[in-house]
């Protein structure tokens, strides 16, 4: 150090700040070599913070877009400027802010307003763009144990197809309600085990369910590349398809357009509460492991266009927030950014609610020993939530002993759940392909 003085901009490499932040503070960094090697650091020493190594580290790496990340207890891992995560913090900081801009009904609901607006615009679709107006491509309908399956493909733009499976029970009887499932970014997509068990037991209960593609992914891929999925594109498409899917439904003719319901783990939380609060028609909200108040999402697909930046800045609980008073049940876990939920997030939407005299109708069903899923006790929490409040038939759904059943659900192959083919033999003549432009 003795050769540090403001000639040099007491400049110093950076690896070598970060291996003695290591020693003085007794913690590990996890960093690349590609991501220190050459970077230089000026003032570096000026920058340690004696009595905190977060604030130090957060001093040391805001020069290159660089932060830290704590994965356990005397471990971060150092990774690029992420601008959808903030910290646990930073998020409750967030949150005290907000409630000092509405205190009562009618200052809330103003500020709802102005964000739907925004958030729309944000999204490029104000105005909405014009539908193509075809009608579906259904696929012949499968039978399984209480309930049918078909495949479809809903154009939403022209050329642009959305895919997924429509989940009906097997003897509809009179209006029958709606439920959304997005898919998230779980392996495998809307083909894995675990999305086909929730549509089928919302059908088996007496629900059309419909689950669907992302945006370049899944059958989507057989029409875009996969990196336009890590485009803004993705966010405003997403979007569109599950409006234009939901203007589908509601033609159905068994459809009660009163009773439409939105569930979503991870990504597909996101689009859950990005579709609730913008789509009236949605009734019954339950996003999976994704309220959260410092993390927005890290894909594209859900923080690629500002809708966070609308009102002078938002997140995702007050994106929830615009949800009430309708009933909501957020699913939380204690082992991703959704473990402070009970303590902060959830009574955040309780004093929202609280404005139209209904903190009850917002619910939390929290899973302190779980992951990042939607495994089988967020599912049973999901399917209790529903029959509940979308008057479905729970006997349907149990065995002898009163005891959440999927054991009579089939899970289908990949190959059957598609609607063009494998290799997207069956698109029609006029199926966009390649890149995408808006």
């Amino acid at each position: 150090m003795g050769n540090q003085t403001s000639d040099s901009l007491y400049k110093r490499p950076l690896k070598e700040v970060l291996l003695d932040v290591q020693r003085q503070f007794g913690v590990r960094l996890k960093f690349s070599p590609d991501m220190v090697d050459g970077r230089v650091l000026t003032y570096a020493d000026w920058r340690i913070r004696p009595y905190s190594v977060e604030q130090t580290l957060a001093n040391v790496l805001a020069p290159f877009d660089m932060k830290a990340i704590k994965e356990l207890e005397g471990v971060y891992k150092v990774k690029p400027y992420e601008y959808s995560r903030r910290t646990p913090d930073e998020g409750k900081e967030h949150l005290r802010y907000l409630l000092t801009l509405y205190g009562d009904s009618a200052s809330w609901k103003a500020r709802r307003d102005s964000l739907r607006t925004c958030m729309v615009e944000a999204l490029g679709l104000s105005p909405m763009p014009k539908s193509p107006g075809t009608p579906p491509i259904l696929t012949k309908q499968r039978r399984y144990d209480g309930y049918t399956v078909e495949n479809f493909a809903l154009e939403v733009l022209r050329g642009v197809y959305v895919c997924g499976s429509i989940y009906r029970p097997l003897k509809p009887k009179g209006l029958l309600p709606v439920v959304l499932n997005p898919n998230g970014h779980f392996g495998d997509g809307r083909y894995r085990a675990d999305q086909q068990l929730r549509c089928a037991m919302q059908a088996r209960m007496g629900a059309i369910a419909v689950s669907y593609d992302l945006f370049a992914w899944g059958e989507s891929l057989l029409q875009f590349e996969e990196p336009a999925h890590r485009r803004s594109i993705a966010h405003t498409m997403q979007t569109l398809n599950a409006i234009r899917i939901l203007d589908y439904l509601c033609t159905l003719k068994h459809a009660d357009t009163t009773r439409i319901a939105i569930t979503g783990g991870s990504g597909g939380g996101s689009q859950t509460m990005l579709i609730s609060a913008i789509d009236s028609r949605i009734k019954v909200s339950i996003p999976v492991v994704m309220l959260s108040s410092y993390f927005v999402g890290g894909c594209p697909c859900e923080s690629g266009t500002p809708i966070h930046l609308c009102g002078g800045g938002t997140s995702n609980v007050e994106v929830a927030a615009m949800f009430a008073p309708r009933p909501q049940l957020v699913i939380s876990d204690g082992k991703d950014w959704t473990s402070s939920a009970p303590e902060v997030e959830v009574p955040f939407l309780q004093k929202i609610y609280g404005f139209y005299g209904k903190p009850d109708q917002v619910e939390n069903a929290h899973f302190a020993d779980e992951g990042h899923d939607y495994g089988f006790s967020k599912r049973k929490a999901m399917y209790l939530f529903l029959a509940k409040h979308l008057d479905l038939n729970l006997g349907a759904a149990t065995d002898k002993n009163g005891e959440i059943d999927e054991s009579k659900c089939t899970i289908e192959k990949r190959v059957d759940m598609l609607v063009f083919g494998a290799n997207g033999e069956c698109f029609p003549a006029n199926a966009a392909k390649g890149n995408f432009e808006f």
